[in-house]
């Protein structure tokens, strides 16, 4: 299968005769993709190569997309969930004639030129915003099959709330294109359980099952019968035994399209790096093929061996006609239903406009209690439902839910149905014990504007690390709601106490990540995640209760919004300052209140969000932690890491430098230092007293 390169594509694809339009656009997307991949020298040519029949016949003949018009938002989504192969993509944007909203192209041939180099629309993986026609980031395999499963689901959340008799707004679908990785990992099988199980008939993954990995063939680790395994998972299961039999791809595509009561996986055969020397080898996956390799694999094409970059006369204006064709009729009757719409059932209008812009409703925040102030309180975790629940009332497409941890979360919103096959209208999302597939879901909603929250524990990040980085990443408005954040977790022990898993967040680039102190830091944290529309949070929530904070004492909760702020003060200048996040600030104002006692001018600074205040004015960070002032002391339930930017050389934290243990959280505090009087004794450690 590695030298076959010596027979004419021509006499054995089961394509069309030599110098179709069609046959002239499939082979336009394999050398183009060649062509990039050998002159950066770098990327994967071999799955564009193969599947080019595939894209050309899903983009000409099926996906209800404008390219005039890229962010129509009803328009059929394609998600290239192996992202490596993004030359298929760019490729694809190229010949559809993909327009930026100035009009200029998405992805120039150009811009194909520079693939792979610095500040170019054709970087190594498809980037969410920064490649128009680009639907989501993708690269890390399975995440944009979760992506599509979030985005399926949004469509069906619209259409059941918005479309009305005889006004349509959303019935788009969506398409992901997987490979053998993606069905290796464990997330695309999270998601496609929780697909089938509702029942997501926009939903489209097209398998290219070439069984070639990187370190060989993929019997080396892999041999599963996967259509067996979709087909339990409640999905359609249809195979194409050729990459290049467009009649047979076709056919597959229709009977997706007909599908009413489940989600298709469609299985490709293909050839990775078909009709190249190197086909069928793992040698075609990962690096250009040489110069060499790309001149006879264009001989075998019977394609100019001396053209690189070669587009032929009429490809591009045929494949993009073919598109505009389609969808722009479909588009100008969306708008004209549309208008309609706003005219007949103005309050859905509005919440649709609302949608599509990123405003937020008026009055939105109103509902948002204030706190009284309580020595006993409120766990930080059923403040954050309370103010969940009073946003909601006000915000309908703020829709999610949990890893199966709604009741202890607090995530649940009161009076609403949960999402189902038997209810698309849902806003309580029950994702099951899936931490990795609820996170992808959640990004994919968020792609399709809508103002999504995932779950779970804080210690089973771990299980969810890539989606949240890939929310940083994309800049999405996505809200991750993490309880039970530290050693106070108590007796359920050391596999359910976080340590290091707030450093892992705050060392994310683009994550805010927000640990409030009380609950009228709870009410202002909220505020402020719903105010960044495009600025994923994580909320960092307690099981145990935590006192609400007396604000006519202290200072008013708004200072979350700096991301720190003092809390608590002396005259003066201070002598130490106490430094605390989440459960451990009450203890910080017990310490604080001890050293005043004694004559010692202490200050205590909350800082909920490291992210937010290092975004502040050189002043005003002088202002909370004044240079000059080098006794200091950092207080948190977790590691240390990252606290010697606050605390300097001379002062010293109070974290844990080990896992915890199984014990009531009383005795955790008394053997780990939680106490107001190892504060009070390491402030004056600190001042040298």
């Amino acid at each position: 299968m590695t030298d076959n390169a010596t027979t004419a594509p021509a006499d054995t694809d089961g394509l069309h005769e030599d110098g179709s339009p069609e046959r002239l656009a499939i082979d336009t997307i394999r050398t183009l993709s060649m062509d990039a991949v050998q002159a950066a020298n770098s990327g994967h040519p071999g799955t564009p190569m193969a599947l080019a029949p595939v894209g050309w016949t899903l983009w000409t003949k099926f996906l209800r997309y404008d390219p005039n018009h890229a962010h129509w938002p009803n328009r059929d989504r394609f998600i290239l969930s192996v992202g490596h192969a993004s030359m298929l993509l760019y490729s694809l944007l190229h010949l559809a004639g993909v327009k930026q909203p100035d009009g200029a192209p998405a992805v120039s041939l150009d811009d194909i030129k520079q693939f792979r180099q610095l500040s170019s629309k054709t970087p190594g993986h498809p980037e969410y915003s920064h490649t128009v026609g680009v639907e989501t980031t993708t690269g890390p395999l399975g995440q944009g099959c979760g992506n599509s499963v979030g985005m399926a689901i949004a469509e069906r959340w619209m259409a059941a709330r918005y479309n009305q008799p005889g006004a349509t707004l959303f019935d788009h679908d969506v398409y992901a294109l997987c490979g053998d990785g993606d069905m290796m990992e464990g997330v695309a099988a999270e998601a496609a359980s929780l697909a089938g199980h509702l029942k997501l008939s926009n939903l489209c993954w097209i398998y290219d099952s070439n069984h070639i990995s990187i370190e060989g063939g993929t019997d080396l680790a892999f041999d599963e019968d996967v259509g067996m395994r979709f087909d339990a998972y409640g999905w359609n299961v249809v195979h194409v035994d050729d990459a290049n039999d467009v009649a047979a791809l076709t056919a597959a595509f229709d009977t997706f399209r007909a599908a009413t009561d489940r989600p298709t996986l469609i299985i490709v055969h293909s050839v990775i790096g078909w009709g190249s020397p190197r086909a069928g080898s793992e040698k075609a996956h990962g690096e250009a093929l040489g110069e060499e390799n790309v001149r006879l694999t264009k001989q075998a094409y019977g394609w100019p061996e001396d053209k690189s970059f070669y587009v032929p006369d009429g490809v591009q204006e045929h494949f993009a006609q073919s598109m505009i064709d389609r969808a722009a009729p479909l588009r100008e009757a969306w708008e004209e239903t549309l208008a309609k719409y706003r005219t007949e059932h103005p309050e859905l209008a509005a919440e649709v406009d609302a949608i599509l812009s990123g405003a937020l409703p008026e009055g939105w925040d109103s509902d948002i209690p204030s706190f009284e102030t309580d020595a006993k309180g409120l766990a930080s975790r059923d403040a954050s439902g309370k103010v969940l629940n009073a946003i909601a009332k006000k915000m309908p497409w703020l829709i999610g839910g949990s890893a199966d941890l709604a009741p202890s979360t607090k995530t649940d919103i009161k009076g609403e149905a949960s999402f189902s096959a038997n209810n698309y209208a849902g806003r309580n999302f029950h994702f099951g014990v899936r931490e990795h597939a609820m996170g992808s879901v959640v990004n994919g909603m968020a792609l399709s504007g809508l103002r999504s929250y995932g779950s779970t524990f804080l210690v089973f990040l771990d299980y969810m690390r890539p989606p949240v980085r890939l929310s940083a990443l994309m800049e999405l408005g996505t809200t991750w709601v993490f309880t039970h954040d530290s050693i106070g977790v108590g007796e359920d022990g050391p596999t359910h106490q976080p340590i290091e898993q707030i450093a892992m967040m705050r060392a994310t680039p683009g994550l805010d990540t927000i640990r409030p102190g009380d609950s009228n830091e709870v009410a202002a944290a909220w505020r402020c995640i719903i105010e960044d529309g495009h600025q994923p949070a994580a909320l960092v929530l307690s099981r145990q209760a935590l006192p609400t904070l007396d604000r006519s004492k202290y200072a008013s909760a708004d200072g979350v919004k700096q991301g720190g702020y003092v809390l608590a003060d002396s005259d003066g200048t201070p002598d130490v300052i106490l430094i605390a996040t989440g459960s451990e600030v009450s203890l910080a104002i017990e310490a604080h209140e001890k050293l005043v006692g004694e004559g010692i001018k202490s200050r205590v600074v909350s800082l909920p969000s490291w992210y937010r205040f290092e975004k502040q004015s050189a002043e005003y960070k002088e202002s909370v932690l004044p240079a000059a002032v080098s006794a200091r002391v950092a207080i948190e339930m977790a590691g240390e890491i990252g606290w010697d930017r606050y605390v300097g050389l001379k002062g010293q934290t109070i974290t844990m430098s080990t896992f915890g243990a199984s014990a009531p959280i009383a005795k955790l505090a008394d053997k780990y230092g939680f106490t107001p009087d190892k504060v009070v004794q390491v402030a004056k450690d600190v001042m040298g007293r």
